[in-house]
């Protein structure tokens, strides 16, 4: 069992944790024993805690023992994006201006971890503040993919999707501002969960632009998404987007039954508007043909155009990252690296009229999106064009060259997860969005484990 414990979902780890079949203690120590073997090929972590995670798997295990278990994550070992402030150790954000900064407190996700029991394994790779790359110009290499480690990760949570997919971690934190946490989902073959804009507190998480900036949970599967996201959910004063709504259980929709409910599928997003490899219009159509036997209605329908979600996106990403970061970078632009500062330099292009007139199209589009979900349960459409490119061949402009499949949802705050649907034929994964009401994760990830329930996908782990 030893050899197979990072293997193991969050899930299944704390119902074996809760009766005390399995020790805390040895599963962290499984763990730092995969990332020490495996992470120098993926580049996964910035930081290793292994010190830190032994104090809290030992304290996990007293706790338990002493019948003081807190939950599904009491004993599980996590990692962090490093752009989450933990108290005590560095967080960069993969930036030369920030490489000896060490936060003294806790951002608000990482304190409510550490209240679940979770154990702190450490800080995983980003693109540059969750924008720039990948990059090799950096304090660390950017991560590579599991299932090919020519090939990118996808970003910016772009450590976090190569930790989750490899076993170097049970469950990790991204940030999703265009598809950082989906992204990397769909190329590394997991599930990342993008909460409701105001779900998830993003104090103590550096920003990028924050009309935009969501936080939430890579893990390899949706139930595990759920796990995690019911520890971290909820109100925060200290975050000005915060809303303070009900937080629900989200493990108990989780039945495998989705009969009647209703899907609309974007297929022009990626097969109109752009166009997705074959082998992603393939995965789709079986996804679709599954969905259907599983009892849900799905229809086609049309929405705005791709590329207006996306420019929306782009215009007010760009607009509101130059707004964080340009006194430091008039200050100190040698501090940066090159992706970034030439994709910011892009920003000063842009006019104020640009901006308002990016946000007075985001309500259009929202209100179109929220109507849409009036007649349906939840959304669907591809989470990519194709499976990963080689990490040479990727692009500094590419976020700009093609409108992301991901960027609607964060224009519009909505709940979305992507989730493996296939494999191309080079053995890549694959994947689809599940998009949801506001504030009704419940539904997204209640469809999305039935998928999974119903498909072997998530029966397939990278080669490494």
């Amino acid at each position: 069992m030893t050899d197979a414990l990072h293997h193991l979902t969050i899930a299944e780890a704390s119902s074996l944790i809760a009766r005390q079949e399995l020790s805390p203690v040895a599963l962290t120590e499984a763990f730092l024993k995969r990332i020490e073997s495996v992470d120098p090929k993926l580049n996964a972590y910035v930081t290793v805690t292994g010190e830190r995670a032994l104090d809290d798997a030992r304290t996990a295990e007293q706790e338990i023992a002493a019948g003081g278990y807190k939950g599904p994550l009491h004993g599980i070992p996590i990692a962090l994006k490093d752009i989450y402030d933990a108290a005590g150790i560095r967080t960069t954000g993969q930036s030369h201006l920030h490489f000896d900064r060490i936060p003294d407190r806790d951002s608000r996700t990482a304190a409510l971890l550490r209240a679940a029991g979770t154990v702190m394994l450490g800080k995983l790779t980003t693109h540059e503040f969750a924008f720039g790359g990948p990059s090799w110009d950096l304090p660390f290499p950017p991560a590579r993919n599991p299932w090919n480690t020519e090939c990118f990760t996808g970003g910016s949570s772009s450590g976090s999707g190569a930790a989750a997919a490899a076993g170097l971690a049970m469950g990790t934190l991204g940030s999703d501002t265009a598809g950082s946490i989906r992204m990397p989902a769909f190329f590394c073959g997991i599930s990342g969960l993008k909460p409701t804009y105001g779900r998830v507190s993003r104090r103590g998480v550096a920003p990028l632009a924050y009309s935009l900036d969501h936080c939430g949970p890579m893990t390899w599967t949706a139930r595990d998404a759920a796990l995690m996201l019911q520890a971290i959910a909820g109100y925060d004063a200290e975050d000005p987007g915060a809303s303070d709504r009900p937080v629900p259980d989200y493990a108990a929709p989780l039945t495998g039954d989705i009969q009647g409910v209703k899907v609309g599928l974007i297929r022009h997003f990626y097969d109109g508007d752009e166009h997705a490899d074959d082998a992603v219009k393939t995965a789709m159509g079986g996804m679709v043909s599954t969905l259907e036997d599983l009892g849900a209605e799905v229809e086609e329908i049309q929405l705005s155009s791709l590329h207006d979600y996306s420019a929306c996106c782009l215009i007010i990403m760009l607009c509101e990252a130059l707004a964080v970061h340009e006194r430091d970078l008039k200050a100190t632009p040698r501090k940066y690296g090159e992706i970034f500062r030439d994709r910011l330099m892009l920003s000063s292009l842009l006019t104020g009229m640009d901006y308002v007139q990016a946000v007075r199209l985001r309500r259009q589009l929202t209100v179109e999106v929220e109507d849409m979900l009036k007649r349906f349960d939840v959304l669907l459409t591809a989470g990519g064009y194709g499976p990963a490119p080689k990490l040479d061949q990727v692009s500094k402009f590419y976020i700009m060259q093609k409108p992301l499949l991901t960027a609607p949802f964060d224009v519009t705050g909505s709940p979305a997860i992507c989730v493996r649907n296939g494999f191309s034929a080079s053995g890549l994964p694959l994947g689809a969005q599940i998009v949801g009401r506001a504030f009704d994760e419940a539904t997204v990830l209640r469809v999305a484990d039935a998928y999974e329930q119903a498909t072997d996908w998530c029966n397939h782990r990278p080669p490494i």
